[in-house]
């Protein structure tokens, strides 16, 4: 029983990763049905802003790892994840906007791998780093790193209580900001019809400036989770983690936030359970992302809507 137990624990976990990556991409395909294969390398990029902020703290502080370096390294993240995401949308995105839709989805796969070899050589530039295909430690953060937490028999890795709270406080703010501002309001409009939005005075380039900078803000929260569950990062990994995130989106219905964190956490569950409990030769953690996608196509198959329902508006 504590075993299911500690891999119910676990899957949550690596759910509410999935889960965060999942809302970003969720929110900008909600708005201007963009599937954006480059949020998985903005989740990388927000992730080594967190790095690169503790690089700059250390010269100061001497390499200190005491947790008020969490907030700035997060604040770090995000800024990089930010700037990214808005340019990307400015300069690669915003002229296809009326394009066929093939042209974006081949400018995002591009893009993702411009931002993987643009990270890959620019680390390798850097001293301390020489080998940059390789992972690289992420700063062991007190409390949030380091030996698991006996919590009534059950063994919780600590940096399994920052994803899973990250995730509560991003959902509720995501939650309040759509619904109850003016520029959420705006956005739900926007994602029914933009045109005419843009008739009733709204600014729709600002709006899926917002989008995209939310998204990237959350990403980069899923970085610096990742970073302080598995103790390291590398430029590979938005690749699939982005994969992932888009089944999760898709699993609990495209389009609908509450049907990301669904999906994020069912995916990981499923992954977990799927690892521990399978016996012979197609159990053990090799086959989790072969799970993960059999998942997917099984509910592609009997339920596309999603777990949820999809939140999708057809536009003539």
């Amino acid at each position: 029983m504590t075993f299911f137990l500690d891999q119910l624990l676990n899957g949550l976990s690596l759910g509410a990763l999935y889960a965060l990556i999942a809302v970003g991409y969720t929110v900008v395909y909600g708005i201007i049905q963009l599937i954006n294969f480059a949020h998985g390398e903005i989740f990388m990029i927000g992730a080594f802003g967190a790095l690169s902020t503790w690089i700059v703290l250390s010269w100061v502080t001497g390499g200190s790892t005491a947790w008020w370096n969490l907030p700035l390294m997060l604040v770090g993240g995000m800024l990089v994840a930010v700037l990214t995401a808005v340019v990307m949308e400015r300069f690669a995105y915003r002229p296809l906007r009326n394009a066929p839709r093939l042209a974006p989805l081949i400018t995002a796969i591009g893009i993702s791998i411009f931002l993987q070899e643009f990270v890959r050589l620019f680390y390798g530039r850097i001293p301390g780093f020489p080998d940059a295909k390789s992972a690289i430690p992420f700063p062991q953060i007190e409390f949030f790193t380091g030996d698991a937490v006996n919590v009534g028999g059950l063994l919780i890795h600590r940096g399994n209580f920052f994803v899973v709270g990250a995730l509560g406080v991003c959902w509720a703010f995501l939650w309040w900001f759509v619904n109850k501002t003016g520029t959420g309001r705006a956005m739900q409009a926007v994602s029914q019809d933009p045109d005419t939005s843009r008739l009733m005075g709204i600014d729709v380039d600002r709006i899926i400036v917002i989008a995209f900078a939310v998204g990237a803000a959350l990403a980069a929260v899923a970085g610096l989770a990742s970073g302080l569950r598995y103790g390291n990062i590398d430029f590979k990994m938005g690749f699939l983690a982005g994969l992932k995130a888009f089944t999760a989106a898709v699993l609990g219905g495209i389009g609908n936030i509450n049907g990301a964190v669904v999906g994020g956490l069912t995916l990981g569950v499923v992954e977990a359970m799927a690892t521990s409990f399978i016996p012979g030769q197609f159990g053990g953690p090799a086959w989790k992302d072969v799970w993960a996608f059999v998942l997917l196509i099984l509910i592609l198959v009997f339920r596309p809507q999603g777990l949820v329902g999809a939140k999708v508006v057809d536009r003539a």
